[in-house]
């Protein structure tokens, strides 16, 4: 078979671009137009005249609206009742969920069994009867009526009632004899639960889909294709580390898990459909789907099929690229359209990721006018494609049938599809009106533990205000304003992105930019990047730098973490070259703090574009000298980047003069200077972000900087601060001095030194204090972000794959490198088995290994005396017993340590910081607390704190009770960004203030406040000139 090229389609491309094309193909004309309104209009009046309402869950959605706090606390309550184990918590959760709610107010207005049992069973809850009560007194008088295991019940019963309406059945057997009783309808079966996190999830999900396969085969019947049941199946779910950066592992793994399926489901002859995922992973899955259907074995197979969004700006290209392939191949394919469920996902995403536009429309009429394109374009494709059109929408359902020729005879060779429990009016009234057409349902099944990812995109697509769902049955609505076009409420191409919502770029404009980054599912972008550190110069000599000259001094290579090997070179300071750079710095700092503060935030931004214009070079370094990841180095560069912008817009807003309040005939300015000679001592596990960051600081308040990196990362800083001057930052302002720690403890004791911003142990911090206070003249400030004992508390409501996901995340991740990093989890026995046994599953997925290979997930530790300490640790735990986990081995070379989990009795026994990839548990009971609480606080640390909670109380009981610099809950703990989670410790952990924070430059300057008697000299005449 010739071969096709792989889908490359532009990710994210320019809104007003792709409007312009859309807009152009959009309209059909007034006749088609006219048809397209009447038959809608008739749907929607049924809908409307309907007794029952919508039906199912589209009820229940319109009295409990995503937007209303009832719909809120029901989504949490759905997605982590039905899994919690123990009673107490369960109660908490009820009592957290439904004291603030008006549950009952529900069931007057609408009489539907769905809302009336559910508004039934939740008042009752809530309220026992006896009318108005106030909210906030609700559970505590259910709990004295009935007793807190009678409100348990009840409630967990009224959830079970909302899964049952989202579920078809919670076994495949279940959802079968279910479907049996609608013969109407074609079905199409989902198997609920989450991507895979380990081996075993895979394994469980693909015998899953097998038995499924099966069950759906024997119960089929005898109609012919394309009107036999099918399955969708994820493939998030039949591989572990489903992501671009393991594209060559995904590749060698995943296709031939996918062909034992479809082989299966083709030996049935269903329907067998790959679900779409998120946008970062759209290339790869066309990969994985390309690699199976290339198979000979499913050749004479029509059921194959997958789901094409059109909410993402590629669908017309991803539909040209499967017809290509279907072309290519000889062979019929199947096509679900759908509008697309991670629209909240996508836009957070681009946005983290800095990306240059959105995968996905902003607004919702871009995406109906593209799932208009897409529809046209598929039903053109017939035969060699079978288009499956999945909505609840009148009008987009009209607009199909009118593009697929309206008459009798042009009503095949298609279908639509529905959810289980959505579209029950909408469906009933097309079908009455034409009944030859072709409907299919789709049907998630699994138990209601599971029902979390559905339950949430349900909610999002169809809660939304806007949604047809939304205003289909409200009579205050007028059904022209339903059957208004996409292309009506876009107008024109420049209005087709959201007035609201910015380019990722523009996310924190006016002030400032936001760092650029690179989208890893862009194999292109991808790839780009990867051309521009390769040819990155292989090498680099370091010298110490006075007014911008090399200072010879004592020559040493920098040998790699990767594999020992000699890097480069630095030559370090010694005695007499800390006196000549400290009398440079002194020489440099009145004409630098004298420089206006616009003109050093301008060479701020000048030195963040630098920074972003050499990405590949840095990212090198940072690779061969620090051994991290491309993940940690993309991350790291465009940190840097963000902390130059920040600053910059920061000294423009806080550093400038500013007139200050006082009485008539007299002015009050408040004015900055630099404080003098700054030292700013930086660490070696972010040897770039931190180090400009700190250098950025100093300088943009004025003082002159000398900077002193990590003995492990000079190359780095030498190269950066290379581009600081190249940016305009006077060489006679900042000035290196790379050396050991005597070389630190020599600049720091210096009598010249105005302040002294350090990041790096706790005991080096206290070293430095001392010798600062043991200094004659002005008292020097110190500003210190030092290590800590990461914690995060996780109780029985929280989701245990999120947990996963966030823990390996910020215990592994940078091999646990990071000042953030979490050091000990404390997870509530009630679900500590099954959680900690999915983190194991998941760290056994990590990749440990050479960090310039893109699919490496952990990389070495920094040296060999890191690797020495980091083992020795691990040793005497295992000799204690409480070794319970260690992850792949890695390279023999270099400094490479295996991710380690190590199960500790309480949450006292950890009394230092252990840096590296080594994450410790505890387990705790439920009503204790307070107890792992105080355990924690014990340890005077407090850098960062992660909790995973559905209950809002527990999570302010865990904030409140500890001081933490930051705290963070439901997600990772790593990775603060500047501007929006200001980075910094108390009590070991720091001085303060928080680094990417707004209080942050103050503390490099000095405050003079200029007082002037403006009347002195005869008067004040700006007081006279007010008159009356």
């Amino acid at each position: 078979m010739p071969p096709i090229s792989p889908f490359r389609a532009d990710y994210a491309p320019a809104d007003d671009a792709v409007a312009r094309r859309l807009l152009a193909d959009a309209n059909r004309g007034a006749d088609a137009d006219a048809r397209i309104d009447a038959l809608a209009g008739r749907l929607i009046a049924a809908i409307r005249g309907r007794a029952g309402g919508l039906g199912g869950v589209e009820d229940f959605l319109h009295a409990y609206a995503l937007s209303t706090k009832e719909g809120l606390a029901l989504m949490v309550l759905a997605e982590a009742l039905l899994r919690i184990p123990d009673g107490a918590t369960a109660d908490r959760l009820i009592e957290d969920k439904l004291k603030g709610g008006d549950w009952d107010h529900q069931d007057r207005k609408n009489g539907t069994f769905l809302v009336s049992a559910s508004a039934w069973a939740l008042a009752t809850t809530a309220r026992v009867i006896a009318p108005g009560e106030t909210p906030e007194g609700i559970v505590d008088t259910l709990v004295k009526r009935l007793g807190l295991p009678a409100v348990r019940t009840a409630t967990r019963q009224a959830m079970k009632l909302l899964g049952s309406h989202f579920v078809l059945g919670q076994t495949i057997q279940d959802a079968l004899a279910r479907a049996g009783e609608a013969r109407q309808f074609l079905y199409s079966f989902d198997m609920l639960g989450e991507g895979a996190r380990t081996a075993a999830d895979a394994e469980r999900y693909l015998q899953s889909y097998a038995k499924a396969i099966d069950a759906i085969g024997n119960a089929a019947g005898n109609e012919p294709l394309p009107r036999r049941p099918g399955i969708s199946v994820k493939l998030s779910a039949l591989h572990p580390r489903y992501e671009a950066l393991s594209r060559e592992r995904v590749m060698r793994e995943l296709p031939p898990r996918l062909l034992e399926l479809a082989r299966q489901a083709k030996g049935h002859d269903l329907n067998f459909t790959v679900d779409a995922e998120e946008a970062d992973r759209l290339e790869l899955s066309l990969d994985v789907i390309e690699a199976t259907l290339r198979d000979s074995s499913l050749r004479g197979w029509d059921g194959f099929g997958l789901a094409i969004q059109a909410y993402q700006k590629r669908a017309p290209a991803v539909i040209d690229w499967i017809a290509a392939l279907a072309e290519t191949l000889d062979r019929r394919l199947m096509v679900r359209l759908v509008k697309g469920a991670y629209w909240d996902t996508e836009v957070k995403r681009a946005q983290e990721r800095g990306l240059a536009d959105y995968p996905v429309f902003t607004r919702k009429a871009m995406t109906d006018l593209s799932y208009g394109e897409c529809a046209r374009k598929l039903l053109a494709l017939r035969p060699r494609i079978y288009p499956q059109f999945a909505t609840h929408n009148a009008l987009t359902i009209a607009s199909v049938l009118e593009d697929a020729g309206g008459g009798a005879g042009e009503l095949s060779g298609f279908e639509f599809q529905r959810l289980h429990g959505m579209g029950d009016a909408l469906y009933a009234a097309l079908l009455a009106e034409k009944p030859q057409l072709s409907c299919r349902v789709y049907a998630p099944v699994g138990g209601y533990a599971d029902l979390l990812a559905y339950l949430v995109r349900r909610l999002l697509e169809n809660g939304a205000n806007s949604s047809f769902v939304s205003v289909a049955a409200d009579p205050d609505v007028p059904v022209v304003e339903i059957l208004k076009r996409p292309q009506a409420w876009i107008g024109d191409p420049s209005r087709a992105r959201h007035s609201h919502i910015p380019l990722p770029r523009d996310l924190f404009a006016p002030e400032r930019t936001n760092s650029s980054g690179v989208e890893f599912g862009n194999a292109q972008a991808l790839a780009a990047l990867r051309e521009d550190v390769v040819r990155a110069p292989a090498r680099v000599d370091a010298t110490p730098l006075v007014n911008g000259g090399n200072v010879a001094g004592k020559r040493r290579d920098v040998l790699s973490p990767i594999d020992s090997k000699p890097i480069g070179s630095v030559e370090e300071c010694d005695e007499a070259a800390v006196g000549l750079i400290m009398a440079a710095a002194t020489a440099g700092f009145p004409a630098w703090t004298a420089t206006r503060v616009e003109t050093r935030a301008t060479v701020l931004d000048r030195t963040a574009d630098l920074i972003e214009a050499n990405r590949g070079r840095l990212i090198a370094l940072l690779q061969s000298e620090a051994g991290k990841t491309i993940d940690d180095c993309l991350s790291e560069v465009r940190e840097a980047a963000d902390f130059c912008r920040y600053y910059a817009a920061q000294a423009l807003r806080e550093l400038t003069p500013r007139a200050l309040p006082g009485p008539t005939g007299e002015s009050n300015q408040l004015r900055t200077r630099g404080r003098g000679v700054f030292v700013c001592i930086s660490p070696w596990n972010f040897p770039l972000a931190i180090f400009t960051g700190q250098v950025a600081a100093a300088l943009v308040a004025g003082n002159s900087v000398v900077a002193k990196p990590a003995e492990q990362t000079p190359l780095i800083a030498f190269e950066t601060v290379k581009l600081m001057h190249q940016a305009g930052i006077p060489t006679s302002a900042l000035h290196l001095a790379p050396g050991d720690g005597k070389v630190g403890a020599s600049l720091t004791a210096h009598s010249a030194v105005a302040g002294v911003a350090f990041t790096g142990s706790t005991e080096v911090a206290r070293l430095i204090n001392r010798a600062l206070a043991a200094k004659d003249g002005p008292i020097v400030p110190l500003i210190a972000e030092t290590g800590g004992i990461n914690a995060m508390v996780v109780d029985a409501t929280a989701l245990p794959e999120q947990v996963t996901d966030d823990v390996v995340m910020s215990a592994f991740r940078s091999a646990g490198q990071r000042c953030s990093a979490l050091r000990l989890l404390c997870v509530q026995e009630d679900v500590a088995d099954r959680m900690l046994a999915m983190i194991e599953g998941a760290a056994a997925e990590l990749e440990l290994g050479d960090p310039r290979d893109v699919a490496t997930h952990v990389g070495p530790v920094i040296d060999a005396e890191a690797k020495t300490k980091l083992e020795n640790w691990i040793e005497a735990q295992d000799k204690n017993g409480a070794l319970r986990f260690r992850g792949k081995e890695g390279p023999q070379q270099g400094t490479f340590v295996v991710p380690a989990i190590v199960e500790l009795k309480r949450a006292g026994d950890l009394a230092e910081e252990v840096f590296g990839p080594v994450l410790h548990v505890v387990r705790w009971r439920a009503g204790a607390l307070k107890t792992v609480l105080g355990d924690i606080a014990g340890n005077g640390y407090g850098l960062t704190l992660g909790v995973h909670s559905r209950i809002e109380a527990t999570i302010a009981e865990v904030a409140a009770s500890l001081s933490n610099g930051n705290v963070y809950v439901n997600r990772n703990m790593i990775g603060a960004v500047v501007g929006s989670q200001p980075f910094g410790g108390n009590g070991l952990s720091g001085t303060g203030p928080k680094a990417g924070g707004p209080n942050y430059l103050a503390r490099f300057a000095l405050e003079q406040v200029v007082t002037v008697n403006t009347a002195a000299s005869g008067g004040n005449a700006t007081l006279l000139a007010e008159g009356e």
